[in-house]
């Protein structure tokens, strides 16, 4: 969140402009030609965000606007150095590059992307108490919390078909901020033995392998958050973790931090992630942002439309624009919003 004092510093440089700094008019660092450049991270939410925010600016706004792609560790680091100026969906708190660039006032964390998300290791609703109507009996009628996954029954459910001696855990893409997380939770856990660590080469691969898993009714464990098609289309089991404290996420979630003791992801708090220099200079674009917060049913049921319909990124967040004007366009002006009406037509 915007500290008060540079929060309000922020809104009187906007003002000083000339009335509301969310005016149409009022988009002073676009005026000047520089361009806006978000971090092109490629999980479902985090692209549909970035490109209703980037149509938001360039439709309404007259901004030029751009995406650099590349994996989140690699963008925060971008945001940091102002070769980005926006993350759209950065989870706070996750990341040493991100802690460290905030600590040393290069990034700043403004408003709340989205409310209500929650992440954690996942197995199939039907794994654990059946689906009669697809004749799945609960082969693990038991199972609720990590601690019970050692167990070389339970270990064999997920069999690993390149390793058939250990069970596989779907872990995050390389290179994703929570890919690190869930590996030292392995360690913590002890389960780095009994369970292949795999990294699928891609979110898309990700969600392909537990759509895949889930449709055949086959015993798949995974790590999972919301906002999420998967999370809206398929019923799981959220598996219990020892509660969150401090000291352990700090290990966790540091390159030379123990690997002692696991426990649960912290409450997640997502916002979007700007460099400090650009807040200074586009104080109309920051009043944009921290409006922007997106309602999570309305997140979910875009990713579900992407899903259902093959649409990609960009179709979504115009299917978003035509469709959810009584949720975004109290973010901007009046006169942004009937510019950014009139191009979708």
């Amino acid at each position: 969140m915007l500290s008060a004092k540079l929060k309000y510093t922020l809104l009187a440089a906007g003002l000083a402009l000339g009335g509301s700094v969310s005016g149409a008019n009022a988009a002073s660092y676009c005026a000047d030609g520089k361009t806006v450049t978000f971090a092109g991270i490629d999980w479902e939410s985090g692209a549909l965000i970035t490109e209703v925010m980037k149509a938001i600016l360039s439709k309404g706004y007259g901004c030029k606007v751009d995406a650099i792609p590349g994996n989140s560790v690699t963008l925060e680091q971008a945001t940091a150095n102002n070769d980005v100026q926006i993350f759209a969906e950065e989870w706070i708190g996750r990341s040493d590059v991100w802690n460290n660039a905030t600590a040393a006032g290069k990034v700043i964390s403004v408003g709340k992307t989205f409310v209500g998300a929650s992440e954690g290791w996942f197995v199939p609703e039907y794994l654990v108490k059946g689906d009669p109507a697809r004749r799945i009996k609960p082969l693990a009628p038991d199972l609720k919390s990590v601690s019970q996954l050692s167990d070389p029954k339970i270990a064999e459910l997920f069999k690993d078909p390149e390793e058939p001696s250990k069970g596989r855990f779907l872990n995050c893409p390389s290179g994703w901020t929570c890919e690190g997380v869930n590996t030292a939770k392995l360690e913590a856990y002890k389960l780095t033995g009994p369970y292949v660590n795999f990294r699928p080469g891609t979110g898309t691969a990700l969600d392909a392998a537990i759509s895949s898993a889930y449709l055949q009714g086959e015993p798949v464990l995974f790590y999972y958050w919301s906002p999420t098609a998967v999370m809206g289309k398929f019923k799981l089991i959220k598996l219990e973790e020892p509660a969150y404290n401090e000291t352990c996420w700090k290990d966790l979630t540091s390159a030379n931090g123990k690997r002692e003791a696991g426990c649960a992801f912290p409450a997640v708090e997502v916002a979007y992630g700007v460099n400090s220099a650009f807040a200074k200079e586009a104080p109309e674009i920051i009043e944009i942002l921290a409006k922007a917060t997106f309602p999570l049913e309305e997140v979910n049921a875009s990713l579900a439309y992407m899903v259902d319909q093959k649409a990609d990124a960009v179709t979504a967040a115009n299917q978003f624009l035509k469709t959810k004007g009584y949720v975004w366009g109290a973010w901007v002006s009046a006169a942004a919003k009937a510019k950014i009406e009139a191009s979708l037509k």
